[in-house]
């Protein structure tokens, strides 16, 4: 049972920390508890000596993300499986709405294109990809050995992950294109 988003409500994305994989029980408990969650789950392929099986797993280990408001969000604590909540400067961390789409971006595709390099952007310029598999994704420039490459950042959880995207698909963003 999702909560419905209002438009006039202080409800942000926040992170939750959970016991060690104990993220799709979380999940699963706080849905039935009312609360939006979003946990970004990847399939990888394990491989033992005598077979190979594809396991889903998070994304981001022990952490799933809470559509809530921060005067709601101490009521997660009472879910079993729930460690903690992300604060930052004594404060619940706030993940910003572009940065939760830029993980649903990632998980649905399965291919990456080749950076051609781009000089009129710079390091840690913010820029978001108009158009291929990516359309839509913000990230911030990277150089790395004279070539630049894009970084998805969750910056209140201090993640990242790097992405190759031709040029002629990238364009400077601006909150205005949010």
């Amino acid at each position: 049972m999702d909560k419905k988003v209002n438009s006039n409500s202080k409800e942000q994305w926040m992170v939750v920390k959970t016991n060690p994989r104990a993220e799709k029980k979380v999940d699963e408990r706080l849905n039935k508890a009312g609360f939006t969650t979003f946990l970004p789950l990847v399939t990888i392929i394990k491989v033992w000596s005598d077979r190979k099986k594809k396991i889903v797993q998070p994304l981001i280990p022990s952490t799933l993300f809470v559509w809530t408001t921060p005067r709601l969000l101490n009521d997660v604590y009472v879910v079993n499986g729930v460690h903690s909540i992300l604060k930052f400067l004594g404060k619940p961390a706030i993940v910003q709405n572009y940065e939760i789409e830029n993980l649903r971006i990632l998980l649905n595709q399965k291919e990456q294109s080749d950076l051609e390099v781009v000089e009129r952007y710079k390091k840690g310029e913010l820029v978001q990809v108009i158009n291929g598999p990516f359309q839509g994704l913000v990230a911030n420039v990277m150089t790395s050995t004279c070539t630049y490459r894009l970084v998805v950042e969750i910056e209140s959880i201090g993640s990242g992950f790097v992405v190759n995207v031709p040029k002629s698909y990238v364009e400077k963003w601006t909150k205005s294109t949010n």
